[in-house]
């Protein structure tokens, strides 16, 4: 009797499981679907937009320990 009670609950564990599941997928697809343009998951696959700029040249020191005058 005890190893019925186990195997339905199991089973019961499994279903609740798989519905869990399901109704994530389907929001998940209710999102992409509103999103017609967009990616399925920003930022996945983008390039980084890095413009190879050379280093600032350096100008006079500035003094910033003297106090305004």
């Amino acid at each position: 009797m005890e190893t019925i009670v186990l195997i339905a609950a199991f089973l019961i564990a499994i279903a609740l499981g798989m519905r869990l599941i399901h109704l994530l997928n389907a929001q998940h697809d209710m999102r992409i679907a509103s999103h017609h343009y967009s990616d399925a998951l920003p930022g996945v696959g983008r390039r980084r937009r890095k413009h190879h700029r050379s280093a600032p040249t350096p100008t006079a020191p500035v003094d910033h320990t003297r106090a305004a005058r």
